[in-house]
């Protein structure tokens, strides 16, 4: 008897290959937690223990006090020492309650230390300061992707699109996320119009992470016969 098997995804945890945005905006270029190597299947906190350890870039405005605080947060972030990135960035709200990129900084801090709902926590207040933060839904997006909650993060992600609809690193976070969920000819669209974004903006590096993610998605297994 011939019985259609569920196809199996070819990634697991693709977030993982990904992290581009929550440590992203930042002058390193983003897709970008931090510049990604090779696709690669390895859990989140592989992953990140692999790169560079970066907070967002931020804009030096604001008072010096501000910018101070942040400096020192990317700072021991760099050094690894969450705890204290922490507490520069719970300094830098408890003085500016409404800048919305505290709050999503914190966010990638709390993520970073295995903190899920309480850095979901920060993204949310950071929309609610600051509604377009597309990096913050796509942030939470790739919080519950870390858990694989698909169809939750595939909403997030959504919504950073409908701000963005040219956000490269939240086109491809979707489609990884399609993917998951068997939507391959959604999750290869979404693919290939960030493949162009790339191309267009001249960002190689990423561009080729896409390709590689395409030929791996394209080649990936059909569904087998018992």
């Amino acid at each position: 008897m011939k019985v259609k098997r569920k196809p199996k995804p070819a990634f697991v945890q693709p977030i993982s290959c990904m992290m581009l945005s929550i440590i992203s905006v930042m002058g390193i270029s983003p897709l970008v937690l931090a510049v990604p190597g090779q696709v690669s299947l390895h859990s989140p906190e592989q992953y990140a223990q692999r790169q560079p350890q970066k907070l967002a870039q931020f804009s030096d405005t604001g008072t010096p006090e501000r910018s101070q605080l942040l400096q020192q947060a990317n700072g021991l972030f760099s050094q690894g020492d969450l705890t204290g990135a922490e507490e520069n960035l719970r300094k830098l709200i408890k003085k500016f309650p409404e800048d919305s990129f505290g709050h999503f900084q914190l966010g990638n801090v709390l993520f970073r230390q295995k903190k899920p709902e309480d850095a979901i926590s920060s993204f949310r207040e950071a929309i609610r300061l600051q509604p377009k933060y597309a990096l913050a839904y796509n942030a939470i997006g790739i919080v519950y992707a870390s858990q694989s909650r698909w169809e939750e993060a595939i909403t997030e992600y959504k919504k950073a699109l409908e701000i963005n609809p040219n956000y490269g690193e939240g086109l491809t976070n979707f489609a990884l996320a399609l993917w998951q969920t068997n939507k391959k000819d959604e999750a290869l669209s979404s693919l290939e119009k960030a493949l162009n974004i790339f191309k267009e903006q001249n960002r190689g590096e990423k561009a080729n992470q896409v390709e590689r993610i395409l030929k791996e998605i394209k080649t990936a297994d059909e569904p087998g016969i018992s």
